[in-house]
């Protein structure tokens, strides 16, 4: 991986940990998803009349992504709904990047040297520690919230290497990321209506602001990635992406105000180690 691909997609872990906080802002975290969904469509939607629509050989991988990342959606908003942050969020990037390995390994056979295999074993094991205790009030770990944030772990290893091939087949990433933006807005959004109706929904316009900064981070933190992942391995990619994990974990102690615990210090700590054999051997 290239050192300045490296660090885009570092700074697209940051924005990615930022967006997540936004969900926790005083509102339905399912209402802050798909708040943050749509205004991603609003954003992308005048750069898709620039771009165009990609090649016909993309759209079973664009319409691929639509369901899985609806999958995603669902998940992590109910994970969201159950936990903090900080429990939630580790557990989600944490085992994601462990299953996109396995999978661009034995599917897609990209290249990785036992260091890069290595350091995506140490990160993965780094982020996925925090999680094995709860931090609401020091209580243990729900099961269902557990559950729900292992299920969003499967959804992101299955979303990032569909659309990483996806991207290489358009031949066009900025083609393909707008479409997929634009597109993935309406599975949520009807389903919110028929959830919550029109009346259950005007909660949401009071966070408007929120919601587009959110979009907005959303939408360029994943358009990073999937044009890192035509240039660099997609397993590297996806794990880089989980650095977002320090990220996060620095918003939730300093701005949702959740402890700092030791097993916090030695993820992060095992984190860095991974970060650098990763992009050193």
């Amino acid at each position: 991986m290239a050192l300045s691909v490296f660090f885009a997609v570092l700074a697209a872990a940051a924005l990615h940990a930022g967006w997540n906080a936004l969900i926790k802002i005083k509102l339905d975290p399912f209402l802050a998803m798909t708040l943050i969904c749509v205004a991603c469509g609003v954003i992308a939607l005048p750069a898709l009349l620039i771009t165009g629509l990609p090649r016909l050989a993309a759209w079973p991988w664009v319409a691929a992504s639509v369901l899985i990342h609806f999958g995603y959606y669902l998940s992590l908003s109910e994970a969201y709904r159950r936990a903090d942050m900080g429990q939630i969020y580790p557990i989600a990037r944490g085992s994601a990047p462990l299953m996109t390995a396995c999978i661009s390994l034995l599917a897609l056979q990209d290249h990785m040297s036992p260091g890069n295999i290595a350091g995506i074993a140490l990160l993965g094991t780094g982020v996925v520690l925090i999680s094995l205790r709860g931090h609401r009030h020091k209580m243990a770990p729900s099961r269902a919230a557990v559950g729900c944030a292992l299920i969003t772990a499967a959804t992101i290893a299955a979303y990032t290497v569909v659309d990483g091939v996806g991207a290489r087949i358009s031949n066009d990433v900025n083609a393909y990321a707008a479409t997929l933006f634009v597109v993935d807005t309406f599975p949520m959004l009807i389903f919110c209506l028929w959830r919550k109706g029109l009346q259950g929904i005007r909660p949401a316009f009071g966070f408007l602001l929120p919601g587009l900064a959110g979009g907005a981070m959303s939408l360029a933190a994943y358009w990073i990635v999937i044009w890192a992942m035509t240039v660099a391995p997609i397993a590297l990619v996806a794990a880089v992406r989980e650095t977002s994990i320090l990220f996060g974990g620095l918003i939730a102690v300093f701005a949702l105000k959740e402890p700092f615990t030791r097993v916090r210090a030695v993820s992060a700590a095992l984190t860095v180690v991974g970060l650098m054999l990763m992009r050193l051997f």
